[in-house]
């Protein structure tokens, strides 16, 4: 049981902003900690998922994206002690002293030549000094620290690849498994996780970010007045403009990234809410999700060229509304089944307002899986690369990102350069 509730423990984190650029903020933060004082100028190299992924995304309270705004925030007011929290507590002038020193054009953004997916190398100088920080593989996980010439802190990272054995050795049996006999007292963590994510949910509804997708999908109706798909659909994606927009509210974030956070917690939330689902039963549902989640992101990587809203969250979302619906494990092998055979080519263009789409587009697709799960319906071996084991499809979906798509995110990358 211990190790279900460690990966929830260790993969479910609050977070502000979104979490590449954020990682990037904090790799200047601890830089400049080392430093002991505000940098003067800033260089920075990162892998090409983590530019792609930060070029088009709002950063909280700034009105502005990018990297280069993020770092100058960082430089200004944050704290790495706060982890992917790092830039809370940033005033107003905070953020007009941050856009004063971006506008000075002394940080640099240049792509790192390395196989990693998640690289950040953060250099900082002032006063004829210079400080360095690395965080490679995981959002927060500082490798290297040093000034000058002294190396203080340095972690050889273990090689893990993406497709290989899960690093939380989950299997889908055992989630289903310990959602059902897990006792209750055990998930009551994960009402947090929904809290947190409901508030920046009803932000979105109520303001305008973004592509207001949420916001307009309501049509100013009630949850009464609304289908499950609609309701489920417009909740979730209202979080995700208000997130990508750059909004300074927090949310929980799920395998290192809020979108995937949003996308594991509030489906399963708000369809328990519209169903009149008991919370004993939707808590269950929600650990379902988010160690589906979980499971599928440990396969696929941090960062991959596929969307993780869509290929890990939105699947996990699809076992949750199983579980609420009254089916068993038979029925969410079914729903991750047809799943993978439905949106298994949804790419990640990058965090930007229109990931909201995405996840209205693969939500709506997760309750039709679930949906036709709870039928007996079940996409088959003869479908694509839909296996007779699921969890070998889960493989498959793994080696279409990791192998298949080698190439996609730097064309993906330089088609956004070029634009």
């Amino acid at each position: 049981m211990e190790k279900y509730l460690n990966a929830m423990y260790s993969e479910i984190k609050p977070a502000l902003g979104c979490t590449e650029p954020i990682a990037v903020a904090l790799a200047v933060a601890k830089a400049k900690e080392t430093l002991g004082c505000v940098p003067q100028r800033v260089e920075l190299w990162v892998s090409c998922n983590i530019l792609k992924n930060a070029m088009g995304v709002g950063i909280p309270g700034t009105g502005m994206v990018g990297l280069e705004i993020a770092s100058a925030l960082s430089c200004i007011a944050g704290h790495s002690e706060y982890g992917l929290e790092v830039l809370s507590g940033a005033t107003k002038q905070d953020c007009e002293n941050a856009k004063q020193f971006a506008a000075k054009g002394n940080i640099t953004v240049q792509t790192k030549d390395t196989e990693k997916k998640l690289y950040i190398e953060a250099h900082v100088f002032a006063n004829g000094h210079e400080a360095i920080c690395i965080i490679e593989d995981a959002h927060t996980d500082i490798t290297h620290v040093q000034l000058d010439q002294t190396v203080l802190e340095h972690t050889e990272q273990q090689v893990h690849h993406p497709g290989a054995a899960t690093e939380h050795d989950l299997d889908l049996a055992g989630i289903y498994y310990f959602v059902c006999f897990v006792e209750i007292e055990k998930l009551h963590f994960l009402k947090d996780a929904i809290a947190l994510n409901d508030e920046i949910a009803r932000e979105g509804l109520t303001n305008d970010y973004g592509m207001r997708v949420g916001k307009v999908l309501m049509g100013g109706r009630s949850m009464e007045e609304m289908s499950l798909s609609e309701y489920v659909c417009a909740y979730t994606s209202a979080a995700a403009d208000a997130r990508m927009a750059g909004s300074t509210y927090p949310v929980m974030s799920t395998a290192g990234s809020g979108n995937q956070g949003i996308c594991a917690s509030l489906p399963v939330a708000a369809a328990a809410r519209k169903m009149g689902i008991e919370e004993e039963t939707m808590l269950r549902a929600q650990a379902l999700s988010q160690l589906i989640t979980i499971y599928i992101k440990s396969h696929i990587g941090k960062l991959s060229p596929l969307c993780g809203c869509a290929i890990a969250s939105s699947i996990g979302s699809s076992a949750g509304l199983v579980f609420l619906m009254g089916g068993g494990l038979k029925e969410i092998v079914y729903a991750i089944q047809n799943m993978i055979a439905d949106i298994s080519g949804m790419i990640c263009d990058g965090a930007k307002s229109s990931c909201a789409l995405k996840i209205a587009s693969s939500l709506a697709s997760a309750i039709q899986c679930a949906q036709l799960a709870c039928a007996g319906v079940s996409a088959s071996r003869h479908d694509g690369i839909i296996s007779s084991d699921a969890e070998k499809s889960i493989r498959n979906l793994a080696n279409l990102g990791c192998e298949g798509m080698a190439i996609t995110d730097r064309v993906i990358l330089d088609m956004m350069i070029k634009k």
